[in-house]
């Protein structure tokens, strides 16, 4: 059985383009896979390997400047989740395009997993999910907003447009993680919005804590792994991915008109081009040939 840490730590790198070798080697040289972000405000990411080689990586992330004090969530996957091992620098490790939101300043009240139940059936209380409309759509916590957005950047748009829905209410927030939280409890007490409260550890930590005969959440939750979904216990979903527009499918879904493997499914039958089309059957040809199974 593999370990599978999901972490991330915001804090101030100088120079993260030289941080970025050794831990890459480093995860490389113990076997680990998956993918880090690091950029000025910190770092962000999920792993899978072996016990050993999860608690050398997390040993060195948490000697990096600043982060001693990281967090992570755990999750058991029996085969290898990931591909490869990816280190990448980036302007943002969870990107909402706003240049002033700064979580190391202030966030929300973090709530944690065995209170949010009674929190969210608060009347006075708006639970707002943060993450995209794709993984909303797979799961999520019994009378939750869904702001629709197609990614996390579209957030501080939609809330410009539907702050005044929520004039008088306490606001409870949640994302898989726990990272895109940090950023809108932060922006939302920039509009001034003077009760913000958010899932420590989020979803995950939610599954992985709360019996699921108290449980509050219905479906699956998406992680950006072969995994795709995981639900209560943190066992694995039963939702696959298409491999064109990477969102998730349920097996009912490979049922659907237009359904092509690693071509199209129902959501994006009418987003890509037939140029666009070409290269994924043959890349999809390439991965039957290999015997993969379409994943990076």
């Amino acid at each position: 059985m593999l370990t599978v840490a999901a972490l991330y730590h915001f804090t101030r790198f100088d120079d993260p383009a030289a941080l970025r070798g050794p831990l890459a080697r480093l995860a490389c040289g113990q076997g680990v896979r998956g993918t880090l972000l690091l950029a000025r405000e910190g770092i962000n990411g999920t792993i899978a390997g072996t016990r050993a080689g999860i608690d050398a990586v997390l040993a060195h992330i948490r000697a990096l400047p600043g982060c001693a004090a990281l967090d992570w969530k755990e999750s058991p996957a029996a085969t290898m989740p990931f591909g490869r091992m990816k280190v990448r620098l980036k302007r943002e490790i969870v990107t909402m395009g706003q240049p002033d939101i700064d979580p190391t300043a202030a966030v929300g009240r973090y709530v944690e997993p065995r209170d949010w139940n009674a929190l969210i059936s608060a009347p006075d209380v708006a639970v707002i999910d943060t993450r995209n409309d794709y993984e909303v759509g797979i799961g999520s916590f019994s009378g939750a907003i869904d702001p629709g957005t197609g990614s996390f950047r579209d957030f501080p748009a939609w809330w410009q447009q539907n702050a005044h829905r929520f004039a008088g209410k306490r606001i409870a927030m949640f994302c898989t993680g726990g990272i895109r939280c940090e950023k809108s409890t932060n922006y939302l007490i920039s509009q001034g919005v003077d009760e913000v409260y958010h899932l420590r550890g989020g979803i995950l930590k939610y599954l992985e804590q709360v019996p699921e005969s108290d449980s509050l959440w219905q479906g699956e939750c998406f992680v950006f792994d072969r995994r795709v979904s995981l639900t209560h216990g943190l066992r694995p979903g039963r939702h696959g991915l298409c491999h064109a527009c990477r969102r998730p499918l349920a097996p009912e879904d490979r049922a659907r008109p237009g359904f092509e493997e690693g071509v199209c499914c129902h959501r994006c039958i009418g987003e890509y081009d037939a140029a666009d089309r070409a290269r994924f059957r043959e890349r999809q040809r390439q991965f039957d040939r290999a015997g993969g199974d379409g994943e990076d």
